[in-house]
């Protein structure tokens, strides 16, 4: 009898132990933010280094690292970290939507540290890290924020790192414009223009204004000091390294503009590039006009011009042969890029106006449809920023900035008619 009382009084306990734990697991959603897809170094002088894994350098005092993610509610929390390791005491504070909490972490200590409750604002939430005090290098390496949630929360952010994706994460959603060209007949030119705002053209955009089937001709933001104009096409050999290029299937430079740069480019595809370093600027108002023409013999050439007002003259970037390609100009579009990583939480915007193209004997059609669409971080909602469509009478894209808007991938928009195509001397063309 005391062997059965005894049974039972064990069995008692488990089920206990085993349903307190089965309630916790049902009261709280924990989900793993990890820092190598989510976060940016917004303040201080020196670059500290952010890996896959998350911070992994913390030296500087004036640093302040932000975590971004979109929540579908507004909740309450509890925050934690997940420390790779801590090779000395330190002090940090984290704060999110203006809520403030210190954490001391201690020497030799790693794995899940509790933070604190807060709250989550509905949309984009910014959880800013910075240091207070350290005893040694570094005030910590973190993996990972983990929050934690009694109710079940839907939280967007760059969840995995397959095929790379913390690194396009980082850059931010790349989104598109894929203007509707008539199907009744053969296109040899495509006239667009191009507005940045002001403020809008952080380091890292690519505002590319004429995209074809083989390539894309656009502006960059390179540096402080240098800004591009930039025309490329793909090789019909496809490859990631310009060196495995055959050589019949290699992009042959026919001409180049006055101190136009030309080679090869890798990486996303391989092909002919060229390039003219130019100060544009933002404000102003630019126009693009590039060419596809079959040759007859199996190969189509494309040539880019570029239009600065101020000059008043077009300016020719550069006119390349694309080998076994048969082909009138397909598929015009736009896009908008950021290629920099580290500057992903930056907001860019361009306008995108009076679209024309032209068959081979002058004969422009107004193109006044575009398809908006995005790239794979975006159709996975692991960047919710961006937007794209029509306003104010021009198409326009925008990215990064972790704004709360967003445009429905995959919808149509139109712009009115101008009815004004662009007046250009072809013969006169350089």
């Amino acid at each position: 009898m005391k062997l059965k009382l005894t049974f039972l009084f064990s069995f008692l306990i488990i089920h206990a132990t085993f349903s307190c734990i089965m309630e916790n697991e049902k009261a709280f959603n924990s989900q793993l933010i990890p820092l190598g897809g989510n976060t940016y170094q917004t303040q201080g002088l020196s670059e500290e280094k952010i890996s896959s894994e998350g911070i992994l350098n913390w030296k500087n005092p004036d640093t302040e690292f932000s975590v971004f993610v979109k929540s579908t509610a507004e909740e309450e929390i509890n925050l934690a970290l997940e420390i790779l390791s801590q090779e000395s005491n330190s002090q940090i504070s984290i704060e999110l939507n203006g809520q403030k909490q210190l954490v001391k972490l201690e020497k030799g200590k790693a794995g899940i540290i509790s933070v604190g409750k807060m709250k989550l604002m509905n949309g984009y939430n910014e959880i800013k890290l910075r240091g207070v005090e350290k005893s040694g290098t570094d005030f910590a390496q973190i993996k990972a924020i983990q929050i934690n949630s009694e109710k079940e929360l839907s939280l967007d952010f760059v969840k995995d790192n397959v095929d790379n994706r913390y690194y396009w994460g980082r850059r931010g959603p790349s989104v598109h414009l894929s203007y509707t060209l008539p199907a009744d007949k053969d296109f040899k030119w495509f006239y667009n223009e191009v507005t940045v705002p002001e403020g809008a053209d952080p380091i890292g955009s690519y505002f590319m204004a004429n995209g074809f089937g083989e390539g894309y001709f656009g502006i960059q933001v390179n540096s402080e000091s240098e800004r591009r104009i930039l025309f490329s096409v793909w090789s019909p050999f496809k490859t990631d390294n310009p060196g495995e290029i055959p050589d019949e299937e290699k992009i042959i430079l026919l001409k180049k503009g006055d101190d136009v740069y030309t080679g090869e480019f890798g990486n996303e595809g391989s092909g002919g590039q060229s390039f003219l370093k130019y100060t544009w600027n933002a404000g102003k108002t630019y126009s693009f006009l590039n060419s596809v023409e079959p040759d007859g013999k199996g190969n189509t050439i494309y040539t880019a011009y570029f239009l600065d007002p101020e000059v008043g003259e077009w300016m020719l970037i550069a006119s390349f042969l694309r080998p076994k390609t048969d082909t009138w100009y397909k598929r015009p579009h736009s896009f908008l890029e950021n290629f920099v990583p580290e500057s992903g939480h930056l907001e860019r915007t361009a306008n995108y106006g009076n679209q024309w193209a032209s068959d081979a004997e002058g004969n422009w059609e107004e193109l006044t449809e575009a398809k908006f669409t995005g790239d794979d971080i975006a159709k996975r909602g692991y960047r919710m920023d961006y937007e794209g469509g029509e306003k104010s009478g021009q198409f326009y894209l925008k990215n990064g900035g972790f704004f709360n808007r967003v445009i429905e991938l995959n919808s149509m928009h139109q712009r009115k008619s101008t009815a004004t195509p662009p007046t250009i001397n072809f013969n006169k063309l350089p």
